[in-house]
Order: structure tokens, then sequence, then C-alpha cells
């Protein structure tokens, strides 16, 4: 979807964009190619093109960052099939003074676990999310980002899906568990609980088994956050396809 996408262009708004891919601009390649374009300017064009080619070696050499600040941030789902093996799934846990207990993160392939008093370091934390090129989150806009820097003083300026906000536009509403259920996505009855109160068992009696049961609370956290985030791509990806050009904001 990212080669699809001009609305990282400067003042190529979603109508503007649904009005190329209607004359048959459908990738970069397609504007680049095109000696002409209706509603811009041979100037503009000649600009654009600097910018798409900027754009297309940036993404040959996967620097996500690049697009940090061009694409707009509602938009950063469009980057997730390029560099889904390189997604960083993170999940924050707070005790009840609402300061972090447990940081999650995972791909496809290993998930790493971060826990207050054993290994939640600033330097450790940052070098593991280093490893990514987006981090996708529920609510990690106002939650997790701002705990994390709050608490750690990390601050994570690579790509951020948030899969909140872009749920609600799909109509689905509430927090992750709400939408686990919207979506039929299953997790074991014995992780039904509140991360809250097993980090307070755990620190009330040092009993690990509490610490194991919250960190599979977290992981399994993260392991649902992949399943909505192929449904969001999937459905937003289909939606914009489908508008018609006069709906288009």
């Amino acid at each position: 979807m990212i080669r699809d996408s001009f609305v990282l262009l400067e003042k190529i708004s979603a109508t503007k964009e649904q009005q190329l891919w209607a004359q048959g601009i459908k990738q970069w390649p397609d504007f680049l190619r095109a000696k002409k374009i209706k509603g811009i300017s041979a100037a503009k064009k000649h600009y654009y093109d600097r910018q798409l080619w900027e754009a297309m070696k940036k993404l040959q050499e996967d620097d996500s960052s690049y697009f940090v600040g061009k694409l707009p941030g509602r938009e950063t789902w469009r980057l997730y099939p390029h560099f889904r093996d390189e997604c960083g799934f993170l999940d924050v846990e707070v005790d009840s003074q609402g300061n972090i207990s447990v940081v999650g993160i995972s791909n496809y392939y290993r998930s790493v676990s971060f826990v207050k008093g054993f290994n939640l370091e600033k330097n450790e934390l940052e070098k593991e999310i280093q490893k990514y090129k987006i981090i996708v989150s529920f609510n990690g806009k106002t939650f997790d980002f701002p705990k994390l820097q709050k608490g750690l003083g990390v601050v994570i300026t690579i790509p951020h899906i948030d899969l909140k906000p872009l749920c609600a536009q799909l109509g689905l509403v509430g927090g992750l568990k709400e939408v686990e259920k919207l979506l039929n996505l299953k997790r074991p009855d014995h992780l039904h609980g509140n991360p809250v109160e097993l980090w307070k068992a755990f620190h009330a009696s040092g009993d690990k088994e509490y610490l194991e049961l919250l960190l599979e609370y977290n992981r399994e956290d993260i392991e649902n956050l992949k399943g909505v985030m192929d449904f969001v791509y999937k459905e937003l990806t289909n939606r914009i396809q489908k508008l018609p050009v006069h709906n288009l904001q």
C-alpha cells in the first residue's frame, strides 16, 4: 500500500490521492512516467518527482524513519506490509500507582519482556526498540508511549501504528479485550485476570508464579495485537480502494 500512497507528498490530500488513482496513477512509478497529470502543474510535478524518487530510495534502503513527518500519522498503517517482519508489537503493564511493571515487545519470531526490578532499564529497552522499523501498539499514543517517556525517559522516534483509533475508524470500539471479542480472537481462560493485581500479588508475596502469569498475560496481549493489525490493514486497504472520490475528506 505504501507504493500506492501519494498523501506523503506536500499538499496531496486523501481526495487528491483518490483523484490520481482515478486517472490511472496507481503507484509511484505511474506518477514518475506520466508527462502530465491533471490538476498538477509542470513545476509541481517536477518537485513531486524528486520527492517520490527519494521515497523509493529510502524504501529500498528499509529506512522507515524517513516517512515520519511525511506520511500523516493516521496513515502509518500503510507501511505495515513492507516492514511486517521488522515490526515490534509493544505492550506496557503498570502497577496500582500507574508505574511501569512490565514492557513486552515481540515480532513474529521472538518475544522479550522487561520487568521492574530485574531488567527494566532505559538502555536495554532502547537497544531492543532499535531492532525494529515500526512499533505497533493499542492506545500507545496516549498510554504506552507517555508511560515510557515519563517513567524511563524512552522516546520512540520510529513510525508508530496505534491500533486503537484505527479500530474505532472501523467500528471496533473499546479496549483491546473488547476488540478481541469482536474479532473472535481467543485467549486462554486463565489469562482474563487483572495484570495490576497479579503484579501486586507478586510484589507482596515474592511468588514468581504470579510474575509468570503476568508475563504470560502480557505476551497474550501482544500476540493478539498481531491479529488485530492484520485485520485492520486488510479492512482499511479494502475500504480506501473502494471509497468513491466524493466521499473522501
